[in-house]
């Protein structure tokens, strides 16, 4: 049975995200494969010394920026890790070489940045036979070295035509570049059942008939989310702040007595959503890709808090007109009353837009494994038409496959 690694870590949530969505359509479309989730964090820090020396683990502390809104500067930092990264190659390579002796995996697929030079490099070490995808979690690539790497004989799953042109701009073949129509979403999204919505938002306290938005920031939530709470206190709000329980709380005490209504972490996302008119919250390609799925217009905000690797996210839902970008979250009322006179319009462009990439990567790795195994049957068969001919000279008459 060919093994699969899922390699995600938990910085931010999206990455973990992908893998379990990416692993339960894989197990629903019965391929014949056998999938492990492997978290990069637990194998390059087995003992977890790191949390013992800081008290957190590597993750955590990139986690507490996101609910705190503290991502001014992140590309600074982010050019100071990728260094360090450089300078911890070999080690990297070291250990992720060991692993992948131990464990055996046939197919690599990566759903992480920054990593993936020194991951290519242990796994071609440990496994040569073995293939390598990068699949990309963002809308677009932010050069260099954090998505795409330059000279390696790996494949590309790209969900925008701006990650294409970056990954042909690297240099990679169109058989190494794989489109796909969007980012990675659970499939739970696509098998939406039947639903009384006029009787879940009585449920919540809400009025079918009056417009709603649901608040999102990921599963770290957003400090951000308070402010918004206050400049629409007369609208109607679903506040989804994940992970984040003091958000919760706080949350809890400033729309007390209004139509606001706060949800802890939750699985169904979606069936929120369901019940919406709009969404608002930072552009990340989770929180785009799920409201566009529902046929939600997007409000969000693009300005030096953005992360980096989210700037672009923000240029896709003007290209693609299906929301409102802010400098500042201080025009969110103005933005909801604009986009509530154009709804129909945006919604209809977002519902226009048919993503299908869970599905179609489990096809796009079956091509992969395909032809790693065609090339280790060639292989061999270099190898035993060499050996034939040692042992007769260096003539061989004819070869049968």
């Amino acid at each position: 049975m060919t093994v699969i690694d899922l390699v995600y870590f938990n910085a931010g949530g999206g990455h973990r995200a992908a893998a379990l969505a990416l692993a339960e359509a894989i197990g629903a479309q019965g391929r014949p494969w056998e999938i492990r989730l492997v978290n990069l964090f637990e194998v390059l820090d087995p003992r977890d010394r790191f949390q013992r020396a800081t008290g957190m683990k590597p993750e955590a502390y990139y986690n507490a920026r996101l609910k705190r809104g503290w991502t001014i500067g992140l590309s600074q930092e982010l050019r100071i890790l990728q260094g360090l990264i450089r300078l911890g190659h070999r080690r990297l390579v070291a250990q992720l070489t060991n692993h992948w002796r131990a464990s055996a995996p046939d197919l690599v697929v990566s759903l992480v940045p920054n990593f993936n030079r020194a991951m290519y490099a242990a796994l071609a070490q440990a496994r040569p036979g073995a293939g390598y995808v990068t699949v990309l979690t963002d809308f677009a690539d932010f050069p260099p070295h954090f998505w795409i790497e330059r000279g390696q004989d790996q494949h590309l799953v790209c969900g925008t035509a701006r990650a294409v042109a970056q990954a042909k701009a690297a240099g990679y073949a169109d058989h190494r570049i794989h489109p796909v129509s969007g980012m990675i979403i659970r499939p739970s999204f696509y098998a939406v059942p039947p639903f009384d919505r006029d009787a879940e938002m009585v449920r919540l306290g809400l009025d079918p008939r009056r417009p709603t938005g649901v608040v999102t920031f990921g599963g770290q939530g957003s400090r951000a989310m308070r402010s918004i709470a206050r400049r629409l206190a007369e609208f109607q709000l679903i506040l989804l702040c994940g992970h984040n329980r003091r958000l919760a709380e706080r949350l809890r005490k400033v729309s007390k007595a209004r139509a606001h209504v706060v949800v802890e972490f939750t699985p169904r996302v979606q069936e929120y959503l369901r019940l919406a008119d709009f969404c608002i919250g930072k552009p990340g390609p989770g929180s785009i890709s799920e409201a566009v799925q529902m046929g939600l217009p997007m409000i969000v905000a693009r300005n030096a808090w953005t992360m980096p690797q989210e700037r672009y996210n923000a240029d896709w839902i003007v290209e693609n007109d299906v929301g409102v970008v802010l400098e500042s979250f201080r025009g969110v009322r103005e933005a909801v009353e604009q986009l509530l006179e154009g709804r129909e319009r945006q919604a209809g462009r977002a519902r226009a837009i048919r993503n299908r990439a869970v599905f179609e990567i489990p096809a796009i790795l079956a091509k992969v494994i395909e032809e790693r195994e065609r090339a280790t049957v060639a292989a061999s068969g270099r190898r035993v038409v060499a050996a034939a001919a040692g042992r007769n000279g260096g003539r061989i008459a004819a070869v049968f496959p």
